[in-house]
């Protein structure tokens, strides 16, 4: 049953529920995780009747050419705000380091939720089992389409080789065992986590091997930003601490006008109420290189502030309702003092230059 822009149904004992719409990728870890956040939703809302709808995005189509080379922002997102849009779905569950900086006007990013491991971690071929990165034979090639990990990883490990490998995890994975060219593989380790294969990982990098994506380990529900309903019912997912380091994180990608196309890494943290974030730009092939660290207050003001935590204000793409409205102002001025100071020390010349090489290869 329809009644205005809602959809019902009703069961056999004459119950009626609204239908609340899910959509997202249909690869195996994406399936995962939008079940994890509709379980968390049943669990909140058990009236609501939830279905989920799986679609291919233009991301899990073109499986020849590594991601920044694309050069489309909303690479696995767009079919999915389409839907959004036209209504099929009502929210979508993202990684949100898919998430580009700047939504489409109309969506907002209604819940942040808990963030899982967001380190990389190293998967090694069977044959090499034990080896570190450190460890293995020179001119080993370590698979990875991501220009963030390679340039850090050549600066850190230069006796190793680096390649690209796309297609989901399992793709990956199958790439890795069943042939050989590739020592290993470095993976986000929340992937690996969610899809139940942790034993897979030999070791999880450090921040000082390897800084982490914007957002990356954290799940992201986007919705319509004038679906004031569920709006509210997605904020309860919201994880305070997690909205608050990806709010500093987006802002830092954003002020450096960072994308899959240049090599940007965070690292954030949130301890006795101060938010510590460093970030990092490099050159393609890791020689160059600026980072920095700076932190900033997020305690709770006076009761004030407290008061204003219910606005509906994005910041980067963030709705971020029951979140102090202050932490999260602090937060996002922190994303863009560290991009302001990265940039004049140089930044936006390595930047550019790390664009130009990789759109000429």
């Amino acid at each position: 049953m329809e009644e205005g822009p809602y959809k019902y149904i009703r069961d056999g004992n004459g119950k009626v529920s609204r239908v609340i719409r899910i959509g997202t990728r249909k690869s195996q870890l994406a399936r995962i995780q939008t079940d994890s956040v509709a379980d968390k939703l049943k669990e909140l809302y058990p009236d609501f009747h939830l279905e989920i709808v799986a679609m291919s995005t233009t991301g899990d189509m073109i499986l020849d050419r590594a991601l920044s080379k694309i050069g489309e922002k909303s690479l696995f997102t767009k079919e999915l705000e389409n839907a959004l849009e036209r209504n099929e779905v009502d929210l979508v569950v993202h990684s949100l380091k898919d998430l580009p900086t700047s939504l489409p006007a109309g969506f907002t990013i209604g819940a942040v939720l808990k963030r899982e491991n967001p380190h990389d971690a190293v998967v090694l071929h069977p044959s090499k089992t034990g080896k570190t990165l450190d460890t293995l034979p020179e001119k080993s090639v370590i698979g990875t389409s991501s220009l963030r990990r390679a340039a850090q990883l050549k600066k850190r490990f230069p006796h190793l080789e680096f390649k690209d490998i796309r297609g989901n995890l399992n793709t990956r994975l199958k790439k890795l065992d069943e042939k050989d060219d590739f020592a290993a593989i470095i993976l986000a380790a929340a992937g690996l986590k969610r899809m139940g294969w942790e034993n897979r990982i030999s070791m999880i990098l450090e921040p000082e091997d390897c800084m982490y994506a914007v957002g990356q380990g954290a799940l992201a529900v986007e919705v319509r930003a004038r679906d004031a309903d569920i709006l509210e019912m997605v904020s309860v997912l919201h994880d305070p601490d997690t909205v608050l380091r990806c709010i500093a994180e987006r802002a830092f990608l954003k002020q450096l006008e960072g994308g899959c196309s240049v090599p940007v890494a965070v690292h954030t943290k949130v301890k006795e109420s101060q938010l510590y974030m460093t970030g990092a730009v490099y050159s393609l092939d890791g020689s160059q290189s600026i980072k920095e660290t700076m932190q900033t207050s997020i305690a709770p003001g006076d009761e004030q502030s407290l008061e204003r935590v219910d606005e509906q204000v994005q910041r980067v793409g963030v709705t971020a309702m029951k979140v102090p409205a202050e932490a999260q102002d602090a937060a996002e001025r922190l994303g863009i003092k560290l991009a302001d100071l990265l940039l004049s020390k140089g930044a936006k010349e390595i930047l550019t230059v790390a664009r130009q090489l990789n759109d000429a290869r």
